[in-house]
């Protein structure tokens, strides 16, 4: 018997999951706190988290899970990290943090970021970055320099969310190709640092830290790590990637043309490209894989919604506390359309969709004689739904085919409603799977501990549970909605007066 551990470290709480290596079946898991955890705003369009409550959380969740489980902890054969995205922590030589982490959803270095865009040359930044230096960890820290300069001059080494909990388990501070591509530290052309940004916002390249394989052993757990979880000394931590990424390997999405979404706390679709596609304005984004080697590159295509979870659970106070299946069957009483309601679901910092905009949600069209809680219910999930057709249109005008697409069977997927939208909205045949997150960490830790032989062995007992296709008659009432959408999101975006095309460029 062998077990495989997968840590999820998210904005809203930190899950672990326990696998059966052999069989692939997850024995347990346990999410910490049961609570979702505080964002601090200090500021408008500011989010900030403390990376030490990730840890500490990390903490209760194994503990917990030892205790409901008991598991022999000398049998655990790797450790996956998987973790929010964009994020930046901040180390001194002796490895504390200096500030809160600036997450995913804090807007506050946009403009710096497309002030680079604008000097460095969109044409540069599209074919060297495959994405506008917008607002990813690059210009959060060029913000950490520009308006923090003394705490600037006491860094050691930046981080990622998945970095920092992996150098509290080992010591060793380090990040992956992957992660430095998710930052804009990464320059696809050249297959190297990108220097020259690097050079542009006057950072020196010795606060990276070292880069690692994202399958292979990048450390193993120290004797006081070991302790504080409740684990055997020594078990080698094993793969780490940014959400979506793993997200995506959790659902064996891993060659050209696979399209995996999730739709918890934001809403994304991903999908595999083999040629490097950037969208000149930046609304959809791509990274390096999981899997990319400088052999066979392969490139994550993202399109991000940042206000899916916090809308959804926004709601839920507004209804009182309901509980989330409750308010599903709900949205189901309402018809396709919600009777001309539309929602705006933007309101959770700058979206990328929209160019880096921090436009606020609106909820539109409302009649007091007609709508009712159903309506204002099923309106929010077919406004997420629409958001994320929006960002799926971009995709597939970069060239991202966007057929059938994978999720777990979790967090908004669950809703029949959601579903039914997102098939006949983006006419695609959906596939849902008996994974989340944490286990496809497990699966990773699995394969670069050397307990799979490969990706592909990695997905013994990855079921999928449901498929559900479009429906002609429904899709031409979504098409209808979603078309009544977009008119009311244009009324409130600045009109793009010049044709901008798609780059692809054959490095």
């Amino acid at each position: 018997m062998k077990y495989l551990l997968g840590y999820d470290i998210g904005s809203s709480s930190i899950k672990v999951a326990l696998l059966n290596a052999e069989t692939g079946k997850c024995l347990a898991s346990v999410t910490s706190p049961k609570k979702e955890m505080e964002i601090t705003v200090e500021a408008a369009d500011w989010a900030e988290q403390r990376p030490e409550r990730w840890w500490q959380e990390a903490i209760n969740a194994t503990q917990e899970l030892k205790h409901n489980y008991g598991f022999d902890t000398s049998l655990v054969a790797g450790i996956g990290i998987t973790y929010q995205m964009h994020g930046l922590v901040l180390l001194n030589k002796e490895g504390k943090v200096l500030r809160p982490a600036i997450i995913w959803c804090d807007s506050r270095a946009v403009d710096l970021g497309n002030q680079a865009f604008a000097e460095l040359g969109e044409e540069h930044c599209l074919s060297n970055y495959l994405n506008s230096p917008g607002n990813f960890t690059a210009s959060k820290l060029k913000w950490v320099k520009e308006n923090e300069p003394e705490l600037y001059a006491q860094i050691y080494k930046i981080q990622l969310p998945g970095d920092y909990i992996a150098y509290q388990m080992t010591g060793q501070m380090q990040t992956t190709v992957s992660g430095l591509s998710e930052g804009v530290f990464w320059n696809f052309r050249e297959q190297g640092i990108a220097q020259d940004l690097l050079d542009y916002y006057g950072i020196s390249r010795d606060l990276l830290p070292e880069v690692v394989e994202t399958f292979s052993e990048q450390g193993r757990l120290t004797a006081e790590a070991a302790q504080e979880l409740g684990l055997h000394a020594g078990t080698p931590i094993s793969y780490r990637a940014g959400d979506q990424p793993n997200n995506a390997f959790s659902l064996n999405v891993l060659h050209a043309g696979e399209i995996a979404a999730t739709a918890g706390t934001s809403g994304v679709v991903y999908g595999i490209s083999e040629t490097p596609t950037a969208d000149p304005q930046s609304r959809v984004n791509a990274f390096v894989h999981v899997n990319s080697t400088p052999e066979q590159p392969k490139n994550g295509v993202l399109m991000c919604m940042n206000g899916t979870g916090i809308l959804n659970s926004w709601l839920r106070k507004v209804v009182g506390e309901l509980p989330y299946d409750e308010m599903n069957q709900l949205a189901a009483q309402a018809p396709v359309g919600a009777e001309g309601l539309v929602f705006l679901p933007f309101g959770n910092g700058a979206e990328r969709i929209l160019e880096n905009r921090p436009t606020n949600a609106e909820l539109r069209g409302l009649n007091f004689n007609v709508h009712s809680r159903n309506h204002v219910l099923r309106a929010a999930q077919e406004g997420i739904v629409f958001a994320l057709n929006y960002g799926i249109d971009i995709m597939r005008q970069s060239g991202v085919q966007v057929r059938k697409v994978r999720a777990g069977n979790a967090n908004m997927f669950l809703s029949p409603v959601f579903r039914e939208a997102f098939v006949n909205c983006a006419g695609v045949e959906l596939e849902l799977y008996n994974t989340d997150a944490a286990q496809g960490a497990a699966r990773g830790a699995g394969v670069g501990a050397g307990v799979y032989a490969s990706t592909d062995d990695a997905f013994v007992g990855l079921e999928r549970i449901l498929t559900q296709t479009p429906t002609p008659e429904l899709q031409e009432q979504y098409q209808v909605a979603y078309a009544r959408w977009q008119e009311n999101l244009n009324s409130i975006l600045p009109q793009q007066t010049t044709p901008r095309h798609v780059h692809q460029h054959a490095f």
